[in-house]
């Protein structure tokens, strides 16, 4: 059997024509051509801002394909980035000028938002917080807890006024991207509820180009969203039990099992080859949930070449 780290990809290397930058994020990698951004979804997977040492199989094709439906869905809403997706692991679209903040919106009281409540915080981000909630409760209605955009290391919780008062984002840009993150959350809630499916919690990421905003990189993939099964939900939550849901939350409760959480001095664990396995077929798995979708695996036999020649022929044409 070839090898899980032969059949995905880990880093990327390309020289196109015209380049004139590169930039490798978390999972990402990504070629300046001309006005273009060339966005390879490599198979990394990242948790508590790091990135582990394996790839997860299918991994950049689940989210590339994901974001890609979604993005084609909200185009109505907001104007996106997206110009084509020559490639399976592959989105070209146009460069723009990030935001250097990220609009994270919560529907249900989950993940860090669970870990700041259960700490004793009634405020996440300036947003009131009631008492008496429960793990996995719905909030009265969704709220926005931006984070910095860090160029390495963590996000930042970050509150709308200091975002307004550091000039990181203008006000009335702000406004704009609070009025976008609302309707992209709710076409994003409406479209798993028809797939009995919750969308939990989720974050949007935009730019500028020519003065006008565009929603950019993915969006609703299981990287930037928590989703729980919306059948047996009011059931589980008046019993007290744990939801089930389909999002990274159970890796990074496996390396919280094995004593990491990304503090300083704790050691990465490394993942077994069964539990890599495991985590390829939860991201399939979710693809087909909250797509209606079967999800057809591309060839990983040679990946590198075949996006390779996939790329330069959308840019030879």
């Amino acid at each position: 059997m070839i090898s899980i780290e032969k059949r995905s990809i880990i880093e990327t290397d390309f020289s196109f024509p015209k380049q004139s930058n590169f930039y490798r994020g978390k999972v990402r990698d990504v070629y300046t051509i001309g006005e273009k951004l060339v966005m390879v979804a490599s198979d990394r997977i990242s948790a508590f801002d790091h990135v582990l040492p394996r790839p997860i199989p299918y991994k950049g094709q689940v989210l590339n394909q994901i974001a890609g439906h979604f993005l084609a869905a909200t185009s109505d809403i907001v104007p996106n980035w997206v110009l084509a997706a020559p490639d399976p692991n592959v989105t070209v679209g146009h460069a723009c000028e990030p935001f250097k903040i990220e609009m994270v919106i919560r529907g249900y009281l989950v993940g860090h938002a669970w870990r700041e409540y259960k700490a004793g915080r009634r405020s996440i981000c300036g947003e009131a917080v009631p008492e008496g909630m429960k793990e996995a409760d719905r909030f009265p209605s969704p709220i926005i807890t931006p984070a910095t955009k860090a160029e390495e290391g963590h996000d930042e919780d970050i509150s709308k006024a200091d975002i307004i008062a550091q000039g990181i984002v203008s006000e009335a840009h702000y406004e704009l991207l609070e009025k976008y993150t609302h309707a992209l959350y709710q076409r994003g809630t409406a479209m798993a509820a028809e797939r009995g499916l919750i969308l939990v919690d989720t974050k949007y990421e935009f730019g500028l180009k020519d003065g006008n905003i565009y929603l950019i990189d993915e969006i609703h993939t299981p990287d930037s969203s928590r989703y729980f099964y919306k059948e047996g939900y009011e059931e589980r939550q008046a019993n007290g039990e744990r939801q089930k849901q389909l999002s990274k939350e159970f890796v990074r409760e496996w390396l919280m099992e094995h004593g990491f959480q990304g503090k300083e001095g704790q050691m990465m664990p490394e993942m077994p080859d069964v539990f890599v396995e495991q985590v390829s077929e939860r991201y399939i798995e979710l693809y087909e949930s909250i797509t209606g979708m079967t999800f057809e695996k591309a060839d990983t036999s040679n990946v590198e070449e075949r996006i390779e020649k996939n790329v330069l022929a959308y840019l030879n044409a």
